[in-house]
């Protein structure tokens, strides 16, 4: 199964312990006992512990190809149940609403000071609860309702809050979209700039969801300038390729970065606002008091974890691997016929198109799920079919990467989606089965960072 691939999981793959798992079927997880790696809860809530564990053993045995998906190591987690839960802290540290946060501003300041640091800007604001509360907290800032702002069309590859229809970005202010062209599938930037500069947007977002592709944030710079508009770079998938020096940093070129702390960058499930120093006051209003109240301090000190572990040399290590990963995995779908997007990678993610394989993208994710192969079914630019029921399958390197997969394991993962998209197409539960099994055997040979011994 493994081939000529290495025996120990490398240096940039988190180690928090060794651990085998077998295959766990999806109608035998409410039958297993609870964790006992959680006593309190499976004490005080045995439903709910039997739930945490089953997933544990889902993340374990299967293989997570979702591109916005990782593992945090076993310190993020840690922090992310600390009794910083219990702690109330409207305001900015040493500009509180309530008393006895001589901690809490600490931890705060560390985390604003690692953002800073990790990706060289000016000013951090580590408090936004998700990616789409910052993203509104942007238009919050800059824009007044009604006014005209500018990102990628969803079907494209862009995000819901750059101003799409059934956003409440789309509805609240004026949006206008550009794409990519249907015979690459990259960004015309003449046709961004012919829009830009007719529409006049007082906000243009660049990045997005489902982009393969490197972001030319000094082409998006030098676009916004020329329209007078305040450009935000959505880093939210590869802001950890990006503190890993695997991908192009905007912060020379954009006014404002928004980005999660998950995915690629491997933290808690939260946000971070990177500015220039000449918005940071703009910025910090929007956020408190504009959108919302007490930070989720657990999840502030989980940040400054993941941003001290991804300033260490092993993350950089990691970030060249997952961009490796992908295209190596790339160029072994492209060898089984599969189309991609743009024609390949040069990030962690991977759109494929399998209108040639005729299986709807719905199908053909929800039958890679029973052979433990977790992806999700998405749209393609251009896409005829509708967002729900879509043509594409979107997977991406940034969780198998932290389980120590490496290029020489991409050729078995593409065999495994080709069989497993053939097994869709003519209903073969039992290929499905194989898969499955020689899935978790691989997997068991690559404990996941953070999740617990058996």
């Amino acid at each position: 199964m493994r081939g000529n691939a290495f025996e120990v999981p490398p240096a940039w793959a988190p180690r928090d312990h060794d651990r085998t798992h077998s295959p766990l079927a999806p109608e035998d997880a409410m039958t297993q006992p609870p964790a006992h790696q959680h006593p309190a809860l499976a004490a005080a809530d045995p439903e709910l512990a039997a739930l945490v564990g089953a997933e544990e053993r889902l993340q374990a045995d299967t293989l997570r190809l979702i591109p916005s998906e990782n593992y945090v190591s076993a310190a993020v987690l840690e922090a992310s149940g600390t009794v910083l839960q219990n702690k109330y802290s409207e305001g900015y540290p040493g500009r509180r609403y309530y008393e006895g946060q001589q901690n809490i501003d600490q931890v705060e300041r560390l985390a604003a000071a690692r953002a800073k640091a990790l990706f060289g800007t000016d000013h951090a604001n580590v408090q936004p609860y998700s990616g789409s509360p910052a993203n509104l907290a942007v238009y919050l800032a800059f824009a007044e309702p009604g006014d005209t702002v500018m990102g990628m069309a969803l079907p494209m590859g862009g995000h819901l809050t750059h101003g799409w229809g059934v956003s409440a970005t789309g509805k609240w202010f004026r949006g206008v979209q550009y794409g990519v062209r249907e015979d690459t599938g990259l960004v015309d930037f003449d046709a961004v700039r012919e829009l830009a500069l007719k529409e006049r947007p007082k906000l243009i977002f660049c990045g997005g969801t489902a982009l393969p592709r490197t972001i030319d944030f000094a082409a998006f710079a030098e676009i916004a300038r020329e329209a007078g508009a305040v450009l935000v770079a959505d880093i939210a998938h590869i802001a950890g390729l990006i503190a890993g020096g695997a991908h192009p940093s905007p912060v020379p070129h954009a006014d404002v970065i928004s980005t999660t702390t998950h995915k690629t960058l491997r933290g808690p499930r939260g946000a971070m606002l990177l500015a220039r120093e000449e918005h940071a006051k703009a910025i910090d209003k929007a956020v408190f008091p504009g959108l919302q109240g007490g930070p989720h301090n657990q999840t502030t000190a989980a940040i400054a974890v993941a941003l001290h572990e991804a300033s260490q040399p092993s993350f950089r290590d990691y970030a060249h691997a997952v961009v490796a990963n992908a295209r190596a995995l790339a160029d072994a779908l492209l060898a089984r016929g599969f189309d991609l997007v743009s024609g390949g990678t040069d990030n962690h993610l991977i759109l494929m198109d399998l209108t040639p394989k005729d299986v709807p993208g719905k199908v053909a994710a929800k039958a890679l799920d029973r052979a433990g192969i977790v992806v999700n079914y998405n749209t393609v630019p251009y896409d005829p079919r509708k967002p729900f029921d879509p043509s594409g399958v979107r997977i991406g390197t940034p969780s198998l990467t932290s389980r120590g997969l490496g290029t020489a394991h991409m050729d078995t993962v593409a065999d495994w989606i080709d069989r497993g998209v053939r097994a869709a197409g003519a209903g073969d539960e039992d290929a499905l089965l194989k898969i499955r099994g020689e899935v978790a055997e691989l997997m068991a040979a690559f404990p996941a960072p953070g999740l617990p011994t058996a």
